[in-house]
Parts: C-alpha cells; sequence; structure tokens
C-alpha cells in the first residue's frame, strides 16, 4: 500500500519513513504505533466490545505533500493485535505535517472510520465482486452519510427555534393502540418483506436454503404430533390434519402478520390439551370436536382481549433470563419426546417377553420381515443408530464452516442445507437398505367429520368449562407467542422492520378460531425454529476475544418468502403422501427433534453458565460478565435459573394430566421471580452484566 501511494506520485517521502512512523519503535513489537478502532456497547453503555474485522492506521509525514487514503480488503483475515484478530479491511491514512487541524490524520481517519463503522456496509464491502464495485460502494455511503448529517443539523436548528414540541402524551385508554402502532410501524415495509427476497445472489441462495430447512423443521414435526394426536384422539386429528393445519396456518401467518421471521407449529403442550380435551369429552359423553370448537374460540376471544388492551407491555419485564429459561425447557421437551420414541422401541423389541428365551442367529438378519418381528432386538439398536446417525451427520453438517476445509462460500453452503442433507441421507438409509417404510402414519379408514351445529348441544356447564381451559391454554399461547417474538426482535439479531407484538396475536387469535372451527390443531410461535429462521437468513461476523471464538448477527434479511414457499411446499406434500414422507423413519424424525435441542443451546448463556461449574477457572471464556462479576454470584444466578427450570418440568411432566394445566401460569410466574425474589440475593450491578442486554 505504501508503494503503491508513495513511489509514484511522492518522490521526496520514502517507504522507511513511513514505516518508521506508522509502526512502533520497539523492534521486538511489530505493532502499529496509532490505530482507530470502532467498538459496541450495550444501552447502558457498561460493557462493549472491539469491531475486530477493520482497523485504520494514521500518521504525519513530514515530507508528504498531499493526503493519502488507501483501503484494501483482505484475502483472509489477518492478526493485527490484541483487539484485532479478524481484520479483514484496513485503511491506511498519511497526511502532511503542515495540515491545519480539521485536515490531519486523525481527523481523516475519523471521517473513514466512521464510514466503516456501519457493519452492513462492511458486509457489503466483503461481498465486492470488483475493485470499481468497491469504490463505489464507499462513494455511495459517503454521499449517505453527508445526506443524514445534514438531515440532523436542519432537525437541530429547527428544535433551536419556535418549533412545535410533539412529545408523547400517554393515555389513559389503551385500547387497539398497541395494533395500530403495529399497522403503522410495519405496513411501509410490506411490500420491501417480499422485494427483499430477490435483492442478489446471496439473498437468493439464503432464501432457498433457508426455505428447504423450514420444510424439513416444519413437516417433520408435524408428522410426529400428528401421531402423537392421532394417538391421543383415537384418530380425529391425525396426521393429514396437522399437515393441511400447519400449511393453512402458515401461509395466512405469513401473509397478515408483523413479523413475519415467526414461524408457527402445533407442539406438544398444544398436543397435551388436546388430550385433555378429549379425555374430558370421553368422560361426560360429550362431541369432541364441539368440546374443541368451543375451548378454541375461548381462547382466541382471549388472545384478542390480550392484543385490543395492550397486554403484551408486560412483555418489558421478560430478560434474557426468562426467554433462556424457556428455551432450555424447549430444548428438554424435544430431548424428552426423542427418548420417549426410543425407551418405546426398546419395550416392544428389545425388551419383549418373546425374547426372554434363546434367540436364534436367524432373528440378526436385518431385513423388511425381521423387523416386523414381536422379537427383533437388531431393530431397537436401528432405531438408536438411526436417531443417533441423524443427529451426528447433521450437526457436523451444521459446524463445518468452522473447519478449514473447502472454501468459506462452500463451507457456508454446506452448514445451511446441513437438516436437508441429513435427514434426506438417514431417510434413504432406513428405507432402503432396511426397508424401514412406514405407511401406517398416513393409511387410516374413516374420519369422523365436524359438524358445526354440534355446539348448539353442548349444556351452558360445558360451555363454562370450556372457557376455564381457554383461559388457561390463552395464557400459554400469550407467553409462547410472546417470548418467541421477543427472542426474534432480540436487538442482537439487529432487525430493521420493528416488532409486531400485538398486530402478530392478533393474527395468531383469529387463525385459531378458524382452525377450531374446522377441526384442525391449533398453532402458535415456537421454539427454536423461529430463532433458527433468523440465524439462517443472517450474515455472521466472527470475533476472535483471547483465544475464543465467536460470532455476531452483522443483518438479516427480513422476508416473506422463506416462510411462503416452505409452506406451499408442505402444502403440495399432501398430494404426494403416503410417498415420500412415508420413507422417513420415526428415529429420523427423533433425531430432528435431538438436532433442534442441540442447536437451540448455541447462544444461550444459561447453557454456557451451567458448564462453567465442571470447568476450571482458568479456562473460562473471557465474556462480559465474567469479568465484571464474583464467581460466586455467577454460580448463584444459575442456581435461580436451574431452580426455576426445574419447577417447569416437574409441572410440564408431571404423570397427572390435569396438574399440567397450571403449566402456562408457572411460566409467567417466571416474571415476578427475576424481578422481586432474585434481587434480593444478587446486586443489580452484577444483574445488569449476567442478565442485561444482548451482546
Amino acid at each position: 500500500m505504501l508503494h503503491k501511494m508513495l513511489d509514484a506520485e511522492e518522490p521526496q517521502c520514502t517507504v522507511a519513513e513511513a514505516k518508521s512512523l506508522l509502526f512502533t519503535s520497539d523492534s521486538a513489537l511489530h505493532l502499529l504505533s496509532r490505530t482507530i478502532q470502532g467498538a459496541c456497547s450495550t444501552e447502558g453503555g457498561t460493557n462493549f466490545d472491539y469491531d475486530q474485522s477493520w482497523i485504520c492506521a494514521l500518521c504525519n509525514l513530514p515530507t508528504l505533500q498531499r493526503r493519502r487514503v488507501a483501503i484494501t480488503r483482505l484475502k483472509h483475515p489477518a492478526n493485527f493485535g490484541r483487539t484485532s484478530y479478524e481484520v479483514r479491511l484496513f485503511v491506511l491514512v498519511i497526511c502532511p505535517s503542515k495540515e491545519k487541524g480539521t485536515k490531519n490524520a486523525v481527523e481523516m481517519g475519523r471521517t473513514f472510520s466512521t464510514i466503516l463503522a456501519d457493519i452492513n456496509f462492511r458486509q457489503k464491502l466483503i461481498e465486492a465482486h470488483t475493485e470499481e464495485e468497491f469504490k463505489q460502494l464507499i462513494l455511495k455511503q459517503t454521499h449517505q452519510l453527508a445526506y443524514e448529517q445534514s438531515k440532523a443539523e436542519k432537525r437541530c436548528d429547527d428544535d433551536n427555534g419556535d418549533g412545535q414540541d410533539y412529545e408523547y402524551e400517554e393515555k389513559l385508554c389503551q385500547f387497539g393502540r398497541g395494533i395500530r402502532g403495529d399497522i403503522f410501524r410495519r405496513l411501509p415495509h410490506y411490500i420491501s418483506d417480499y422485494r427483499d427476497g430477490f435483492m442478489d445472489t446471496r439473498t437468493i441462495h439464503k432464501i432457498i436454503s433457508t426455505t428447504m430447512f423450514l420444510y424439513f423443521a416444519c413437516v417433520l414435526p408435524a408428522i410426529a404430533f400428528g401421531v402423537l394426536n392421532d394417538h391421543n384422539t383415537e384418530g380425529k386429528i391425525d396426521v393429514k390434519k396437522v399437515i393441511a393445519g400447519q400449511t393453512i396456518g402458515g401461509i395466512f401467518y405469513v401473509v397478515f402478520s408483523g413479523q413475519p421471521l415467526l414461524i408457527l407449529l402445533t407442539t406438544a403442550p398444544l398436543a397435551l390439551y388436546i388430550k385433555i380435551i378429549h379425555i374430558i369429552s370421553e368422560d361426560f359423553d360429550l362431541d369432541f370436536f364441539a368440546v374443541y370448537c368451543c375451548v378454541g374460540l375461548w381462547n382466541s376471544l382471549f388472545l384478542v382481549i390480550y392484543a385490543l388492551f395492550d397486554v403484551s407491555r408486560i412483555m418489558h419485564w421478560s430478560t434474557r433470563s426468562t426467554e433462556e429459561i424457556f428455551a432450555f425447557f424447549i430444548s428438554i421437551a424435544f430431548c424428552v419426546d426423542a427418548s420417549g420414541d426410543t425407551i418405546k422401541s426398546f419395550k416392544q423389541y428389545y425388551y419383549s417377553p418373546v425374547c426372554k428365551g434363546n434367540i436364534s442367529s436367524e432373528r440378526f438378519n436385518i431385513s423388511a420381515s425381521t423387523l416386523s418381528l414381536p422379537c427383533s432386538r437388531e431393530s431397537s439398536i436401528l432405531f438408536l443408530l438411526l436417531m443417533l446417525g441423524t443427529l451426528w451427520l447433521s450437526v457436523s453438517i451444521y459446524n463445518f464452516n468452522k473447519t478449514p476445509y473447502l472454501q468459506a462460500s462452500k463451507r457456508e453452503a454446506l452448514a445451511d442445507y446441513s437438516l436437508p442433507m441429513a435427514v434426506i441421507t438417514v431417510s434413504f438409509i432406513g428405507s432402503y437398505f432396511f426397508g424401514d417404510v412406514e405407511l401406517e402414519r398416513f393409511q387410516y379408514s374413516e374420519r369422523p367429520v365436524f359438524n358445526i351445529s354440534q355446539l348448539q348441544k353442548l349444556s351452558t356447564k360445558a360451555v363454562l368449562g370450556s372457557g376455564i381451559l381457554g383461559f388457561a391454554l390463552s395464557v400459554l399461547f400469550f407467553m409462547d407467542q410472546n417470548i418467541t417474538s421477543a427472542m426474534v426482535n432480540n436487538p442482537c439479531n439487529k432487525l430493521k422492520k420493528g416488532p409486531a407484538y400485538h398486530l402478530d396475536l392478533f393474527v395468531v387469535a383469529i387463525l385459531n378460531a378458524a382452525l377450531s372451527i374446522f377441526g384442525l390443531p391449533w398453532m402458535h410461535a415456537t421454539l427454536p425454529h423461529s430463532p433458527l429462521h433468523v440465524r439462517g437468513l443472517a450474515d455472521v461476523e466472527e470475533r476472535v476475544d483471547q483465544g475464543h471464538v465467536y460470532e455476531i448477527i452483522v443483518k438479516v434479511r427480513e422476508t416473506r418468502l422463506t416462510g411462503l414457499f416452505s409452506h406451499i411446499l408442505i402444502g403440495l406434500s399432501m398430494f404426494l403422501l403416503p410417498y415420500p414422507l412415508a420413507y422417513i423413519p420415526t428415529a429420523v424424525l427423533d433425531g430432528l427433534f435431538l438436532y433442534m435441542a442441540v442447536t437451540a443451546l448455541n447462544g444461550n448463556q444459561m447453557f454456557e453458565r451451567i458448564t462453567l461449574l465442571f470447568m476450571e477457572q482458568a479456562a473460562y471464556p473471557p465474556n462480559h460478565y465474567i469479568r465484571r462479576v464474583p464467581q460466586r454470584k455467577i454460580h448463584a444466578f444459575t442456581a435461580f435459573q436451574v431452580f426455576q427450570l426445574i419447577v417447569m418440568c416437574v409441572f410440564g411432566y408431571a404423570p397427572v394430566v390435569y396438574l399440567k394445566m397450571i403449566f402456562p401460569f408457572i411460566i409467567l410466574f417466571l416474571l415476578p421471580v427475576r424481578h422481586r425474589l432474585v434481587p434480593m440475593f444478587i446486586e443489580d450491578r452484577y444483574l445488569e452484566a449476567l442478565d442485561g442486554e444482548h451482546q
């Protein structure tokens, strides 16, 4: 860079002279003497982190005639010092010593550092294909910053004049204000939610890979919960109805919601409530669909009330601790579901009473006919291998971008398609080589049809009882929907178009009212699909701190296309039943659950603090809270979180079915525990570091 800047146009200034001023005088330390580097801070400004992807070096040369600036993009990240382990963009500024203060090297360095401070702009520079495109991006960013500065100066002049003061006036009546605000905030971006999916080639690749991820991540749980609902309701709600509900609900939500990055699914707690409704219907000799519809309508009514009266404002009290506890519980729920099927397989085949006698060697000849035998221990072993194989292969491909193999773009592509590749590969092995084809999931006899006139036959007591169950269900919907939305709209994801808590809750209420009428399973925003959806559409930047590598999100493509395309594919799958979905073994579905559980723990600080209990203190990662909080306070905060998680698990997996109805209120109870009980034992300054804004 120095040779290109000085040799031809500055003959009086030598490269050796410039290097002597750019680098420290200590020959043992070959470090830059004067640099400018960006930093990121939290909302309170108490914690900060360096932007390690760029650095600006500067100096003043007495023999230089004109100011010189050079910017280079390195082919591979370079280590420029303790706070710059992963430098991709390097700015070199040299100025004559006689320049006045406003044009010296420091001011020039500040100008170009301001241009590079935008993380989205840096990502565009890294992705530029030609030198001319690189220059045009810098010029465009310069003009944009100049325009914004002029607007800010004009606004400052207006404020200093006699302009009116438009302060926000708090009104006593909050009816509908949240929904109106969400609509006014998101409506201007509605067209761009579709258009932004075709911005460039990289975006199109992200759209395709995320669509395929969502297709498998949604259709496979739909099959699994469809089988569970079919068993719990004696065939009244089966796999086909779950897939149909997923298609209708997903498309409806994508089109009308405020935050389309949320993913709606029917979940295990909803399957539990459906089971409770079926039990109540059998006990009191009531029509299942009538009670189901009545509960769903009550639930939607309460959700509409919550949305219209801005009840979602209480999520202001939801902190990172609450979100992490709930996310951890969801990961445990996925593991429990997968373990349950494995235990069932071993009880049915490995520990079958037929197997207690002598087992001939012929039974270990794995084939389609052998798998159907009452004593088939190899079936259980095969089930375990397929499940763990799906987990291992998907996680290995997901983490392939952290290896040095292939090119960065190819590693990223493999990571984006990790789940589809693993599901297809292991399903092919399980179905082709071992004949594990499960047609019985889709081949059912006649199903009962719901007639809405059956609602009229319900007694007043049945309707009021349905209202109580609908209220409990609405609390579950409210907490799940808002916690998931809070995790998606978290500042660390750097979303630009704003949240829509009240509007999304209203859309979910209308959607589930319709699903209730047609006897289809309910849906709400779910973890970890929604955060993984955001991650799939994101560009990330790696940073290194004292040998520990971590990632931050640079930008997220906020689009409705991925949700729309994936649910269209799910709908088209209805016409392909029972094939090819029948070729996906149950073990692969459970492997998917384990994959979701494992990947959901990435970035979960609660899980990270639990691992600290098994580490020596010298091996702790250099996180901001470890630098600021004593070790015993960190472990005390973790203990509070673990205790709350245990309480959730006790009620969530209680053997008494009716006791599980209290579970939604346990989630709601996490808020006062965090803000009333925990501060009695841990000081606020430590809680700010442990449970403050996301980094």
